[in-house]
């Protein structure tokens, strides 16, 4: 990395956890270093809860996407909370978050920043940027286009904060248009007012996923063309995202809002909304084997895998101007040896905190000086003894 590449790039690291009534953490408190974390143990010892509790210091329902509620402690009162100090180029900053108990998990949690509430979750993407890769995303490519949607927009959040809620203001409109088609109503200015917002909203984020689809392609031509994370060739398949190569958005925005209401009687029929930004996919191919990631192997597609979110985390920051916490579950489980090294140099080379986790401490054994090494067992994190 180049002198310039560090100063534009300043690290943004946790450098304190504290955990209350959270998965199986009665309570926890632990700092953190500032460079790669280990976290090794048994499976079930809660190695991935707490990268779980990381992924909720951005906005979303983290990594696993579960219900609020869900997250609070078996036996507890209903409510978790985490608060985390992170350590970056604005500074230091307090962040916590959770639900009180008796909350409904739709109610949505709070955020407090710096002992002050926060406006919305959003307000957390000032601090810092959180992108993980986990065994779930092992069927990214062979799985449903929702799981890639769902992927691709959290890229597109970490480098855009503003993506999340044009996200949930077109899902909030597509609700209620589809309320409309089942209801059978006919009340054409209540479809137009709709349909006019879901083809703003409709159009902004197909722009932001194409670019963010530009951004990313340029970063991966940085990866070595023969390494051991073989570059890919990313580009989207939607209609929007199709149109707004060869028109201006103000023309793809209009002819959506006709798509949708010309589109009203199939809709009805259907019982929801057939065309959007909603329908559209990430089309990944291997490159130097000119193949679908869909149809490589499960090494080959995890490699690819791995080539997309280093190459994320490097456009992140920047982007950003602050590198982002990696959250990496099991990430040794399908690499050899040459990889892993490899994927260690890189994660060096970006400056960032990076939290590992395996039930084998030994498969991290060549970052032992270069790393911070915590075993976790069912609610205890301490030192390892001896990587």
């Amino acid at each position: 990395m180049t002198a310039g590449a560090t100063q534009l790039q300043q690290q943004t690291h946790i450098s304190k956890l504290t955990l209350t009534n959270f998965r199986n953490y009665a309570a926890l408190s632990i700092d953190f270093a500032a460079g790669a974390v280990v976290l090794s143990g048994d499976n079930g010892a809660g190695k991935t809860n707490l990268l779980e509790a990381i992924s909720l210091l951005t906005p979303g329902r983290g990594l696993r996407r579960a219900p609020y509620a869900d997250l609070a402690r078996e036996g507890g009162d209903g409510g978790f909370a985490l608060h985390a100090r992170i350590e970056g180029p604005e500074g230091q900053a307090e962040i916590g978050t959770g639900i009180a108990g008796g909350d409904s998990c739709e109610s949505g949690r709070r955020v407090r920043i710096n002992g002050a509430a926060a406006r919305s979750s959003e307000d957390m993407l000032e601090w810092l940027r959180v992108v993980w890769l986990t065994p779930a995303m092992d069927g990214l490519f062979p799985g449903p286009a929702a799981d890639r949607r769902r992927f691709l927009d959290r890229l597109v959040l970490a480098i855009d904060p503003g993506h999340g809620q044009r996200a949930l203001d077109y899902e909030k409109a597509m609700r209620g248009r589809n309320r409309l088609l089942t209801e059978g109503s006919r009340d054409g200015s209540w479809f137009d007012a709709i349909e006019t917002q879901m083809a703003e909203t409709g159009v902004a984020i197909a722009a932001a996923r194409a670019e963010l689809a530009r951004l990313l392609a340029a970063m991966i031509e940085r990866l070595p063309s023969s390494g051991p994370f073989p570059q890919a060739d990313i580009s989207l398949d939607g209609d929007l995202e199709n149109a707004l190569g060869s028109a201006p958005a103000v023309d793809v925005e209009e002819r959506f809002r006709r798509a949708l209401a010309d589109g009203r009687d199939r809709d009805r029929a259907a019982g929801r909304t057939l065309d959007g930004p909603h329908r559209s996919d990430l089309v990944v191919r291997h490159r130097p084997k000119a193949m679908p990631a869909e149809l490589c192997s499960t090494g080959e597609q995890k490699a690819l895998l791995v080539g997309i979110v280093v190459s994320h985390a490097r456009l992140t920051g920047e982007m950003s101007g602050m590198t982002p916490i990696l959250l990496l579950d099991e990430i040794a489980a399908h690499l050899d040896a040459g990889r892993r090294a490899a994927l260690f140099s890189i994660l060096e080379e970006l400056n960032c905190q990076a939290f590992m986790t395996g039930t084998d401490a030994a498969l991290f054994s060549s970052l032992e000086g270069r790393a911070q090494f915590l075993t976790v067992d069912h609610g205890n994190v301490g030192p390892t003894e001896d990587p």
